[in-house]
């Protein structure tokens, strides 16, 4: 059974101290079902994401009921869903399930988070939980292990003040990736420069101001090798998908010419492999999932989204997805095939880096981009001729790598 997304809507990501989580809910998903041209009522079940909401506000439970019921969802079935940064993409799924299940023919998945707050320690906090608290020391050390022999030039330690959980991860992982293959301060900085490039031509990013590879490098450094343009801020936004099977196409008389079909969405748990295995990476497998699922390639995607919460991630999973060998996703990206023009445009959004990490809501904001660049109507950063495009959503950690993976296909 074929299903396709109909309707996107998405708010732009920043910081929102005046908005709450049902404000933001409302404008993402009333923009969804008026692109989608549908009302509440045609929705046969819908899926909430967020992950922050209960540590921030208390609102631990029914998040969804309470969100969607402001703005006259009454009697649709709604599940709550949270799986880290990935809980968007996982309400995707769950939405795509449902209707290969033939349970509806038309559903919502929404995602969102408000993580500013007058207490900016408690948005930070939030992170966390999003690794197994029981084993934080071993999991520490296991990264620690990975950057051995790998040390910062003089001057070019850790910041004052400026510790992140998940940023001192990525820095071990990076730290790995320079040793075993070379990559350097450079490529990443070339990542960062590049989505912060396409990020003013992204209205709805957080961040729209173009940076230099030299102006990267020179910014405030979080955790060598990281400075801040690499690392994804803090953000509040919410995003929503509206899908349908044809059957709830024909039944409503939606627009099937902007309609676009879902070729895979993969959610995917990793394995307990050695930090060497490179090919036994849970983002690798899901690619190799989702391809197989839509019987397409790497080498047949126009465009990708890739969970970029630092440049390093953006240089690991351009490898995992198969845009490269490994050891090469940094040398991709400072030869500039990555950027719009290039031979694999990744982060047209501006990606998390620029475009904005409200956790939540990641990964529909990511299946927004492609569903606009499929459209044809990304304005200034449209990839020409797209016609298929891959969005990776990593959430949470464990061991060596993210818990969970999901991965969505997209083209007609």
């Amino acid at each position: 059974m074929d299903v396709y997304v109909v309707g996107v809507g998405m708010t732009k990501f920043g910081r929102y101290l005046d908005k709450s989580v049902k404000d933001l809910t409302g404008e993402a998903t009333l923009e969804a079902l008026r692109d989608a041209g549908i009302t509440q009522k045609d929705v046969g079940a819908a899926f909430f994401a967020n992950t922050s909401q209960g540590y921030i506000e208390g609102q631990h439970m029914v998040r969804g009921q309470i969100a969607l019921r402001e703005i006259g969802f009454e009697e649709t079935p709604v599940s709550n869903v949270e799986n880290a940064c990935a809980s968007a993409t996982t309400a995707f799924h769950l939405a795509f399930t449902n209707l290969r299940a033939g349970m509806s023919d038309i559903t919502l998945a929404v995602g969102v988070d408000k993580m500013s707050t007058s207490d900016k320690q408690k948005g930070f906090s939030v992170f966390d939980g999003a690794w197994d608290v029981t084993t934080a020391n071993e999991t520490a050390a296991i990264l620690a292990k990975l950057g051995v022999g790998v040390e910062p030039p003089l001057g070019r330690g850790h910041g004052p003040n400026t510790r992140s959980l998940f940023m001192d991860v990525y820095a071990s992982l990076s730290k790995y990736h320079m040793k075993r293959f070379g990559t350097t301060e450079r490529h990443l900085a070339a990542v960062s420069a590049k989505n912060h490039w396409h990020s003013t031509m992204n209205p709805l990013a957080q961040y729209q101001q173009d940076m230099s590879i030299e102006e990267v490098l020179a910014a405030r450094m979080i955790s060598w090798p990281l400075t801040i343009p690499m690392c994804a801020p803090i953000s509040d936004g919410a995003a929503a998908a509206v899908l349908a099977t044809d059957e709830g196409i024909d039944r409503l008389g939606l627009d099937r010419r902007r309609a676009i079909r879902i070729r895979a969405s993969v959610l995917a748990g990793g394995t307990n492999r050695d930090p060497e295995a490179l090919e036994r990476q849970i983002g690798h497998l899901a690619a190799l999932r989702a391809y197989e699922m839509a019987g397409l390639g790497p080498e047949e995607m126009s465009v990708a989204e890739v969970h970029d919460a630092s440049a390093f991630a953006e240089i690991q999973q351009s490898e995992n997805l198969g845009f490269c060998e490994y050891g090469q996703g940094g040398w991709i990206a400072e030869r500039g095939e990555t950027r719009l023009g290039g031979r694999i445009p990744i982060n047209t959004s501006g990606g998390l880096e620029s475009k904005g990490h409200p956790i939540g809501a990641t990964g529909i904001g990511q299946v927004h981009e492609l569903v606009t660049q499929l459209r044809r109507e990304a304005g200034p950063r449209q990839v020409e001729g797209a016609r298929f495009a891959i969005a990776e959503n990593g959430g949470g950690f464990y061991r060596c790598e993210e818990a969970l993976v999901c991965m969505t296909i997209l083209g007609n």
